[in-house]
């Protein structure tokens, strides 16, 4: 796998013809495997279908992708995909690619079957995670990504829809899915993209200012306190008003939601919700997190991460976790009331 150079400055992948030869198949799907006609997934450009293979039985996911979108061609979209999961075979935290069919409209990913689902169908029932099961879910997320961002690659689209259990939760492992908008970062090369999920999405993408690895680190944080609370922390009654919050980090930990939540807790995710992505823990800081080691937070912990009931005050936005400066985040912040988080699959446009 490799870039070229017509997409360097985009961030994709390609994929060798030796390699598309051995893995592409030209033949239609429906002669290898029964593909159930309602999708259990869908994006906006995809949907997802249950196969079974019919020698084996065995069952499978089959992420269907449209080539063109807007009237544009998106095959090296979807090459890229295809790219970062052979890249990411070695894994065991992120999803295996078996094979992909290709039609003159659409390709098909064949991928392993998730028996237990979405992450955010238990968040949904749960309202929430415990803390005890939100450290498991968060360490395997971390596993993943640490693995990723060890290529240079970065997801940039991280959130419970796109975590899925091997089996039925509790007694499962968690598995990264959906490489449609990962971007490869490399030095000098600066890569500028409005993409992502609104409740999930980092300043800087709002900002049209570079992607790097740092800006999974902020759906990193939001992550944790969509597990803990079952809540949004910046999601408004629009778009405009989520994007609002995000820019502004306008950040608060009301005591109904965060009543018996450590302190560790919360400074972890203080820590990846940083305006500046320079600033924000890398994904190997967060593993080593005390709130993911189970170690007590250093004595230096500001009284802000220590007391968790006077989080609802107003306060400034977490200066560097790494070394104290304030760096670009210096917005004064009122406490605002977070909203129920929903379930937008959209990509911003």
């Amino acid at each position: 796998m490799k870039q070229n150079s017509a997409t360097q400055n985009n961030g994709l992948l390609s994929v060798d013809e030796e390699t598309l030869e051995s893995l592409i198949n030209n033949e239609p799907i429906t002669n290898v495997y029964d593909v159930e006609h309602t999708p259990f997934a869908r994006g906006k450009f995809a949907a997802v279908r249950k196969l079974v293979h019919k020698v084996t039985g065995v069952a499978y996911a089959g992420k269907f992708i449209r080539k063109r979108r807007r009237s544009m061609d998106q095959r090296q979209e979807i090459l890229h995909e295809v790219a970062v999961l052979k890249l990411a075979a070695q894994s065991t935290r992120i999803v295996k690619l078996l094979e992909v069919y290709e039609t003159p409209t659409e390709m098909a990913l064949v991928l392993e079957l998730a028996a237990g689902g979405e992450l955010q169908r238990v968040v949904d029932i749960q309202d929430g995670l415990e803390e005890a099961e939100a450290v498991v879910v968060m360490k395997q997320v971390l596993e993943a990504l640490k693995f990723l961002h060890d290529l240079n690659i970065a997801h940039l689209d991280l959130k419970p829809q796109n975590m899925l259990l091997t089996r039925d939760y509790p007694d499962t492992d968690i598995v990264l899915c959906d490489f449609g908008i990962s971007r490869v970062i490399q030095d000098g090369v600066e890569v500028r993209e409005i993409l992502g999920t609104p409740d999930y999405v980092a300043p800087e993408v709002l900002n049209y200012e570079p992607i790097s690895l740092a800006t999974d680190i902020w759906s990193v944080g939001v992550l944790a306190y969509v597990l803990l609370s079952g809540y949004s922390p910046f999601a408004g009654d629009t778009k405009q008003q989520t994007f609002c919050n995000i820019s502004q980090c306008s950040l608060s930990f009301p005591t109904e939601l965060f009543d018996g939540v450590s302190p560790s807790a919360i400074h972890f995710i203080r820590s990846t919700l940083v305006v500046d992505p320079r600033c924000r823990l890398s994904a190997e800081d967060c593993l080593n997190h005390p709130w993911l080691t189970g170690e007590p937070l250093p004595s230096s912990s500001s009284p802000a991460d220590q007391e968790v009931n006077a989080s609802n005050a107003p306060f400034l936005c977490l200066a560097c976790a790494k070394c104290g400066t304030s760096g670009s985040c210096h917005h004064d912040i009122t406490g605002s009331a977070v909203v129920e988080i929903t379930h937008d699959r959209g990509i911003i446009c």
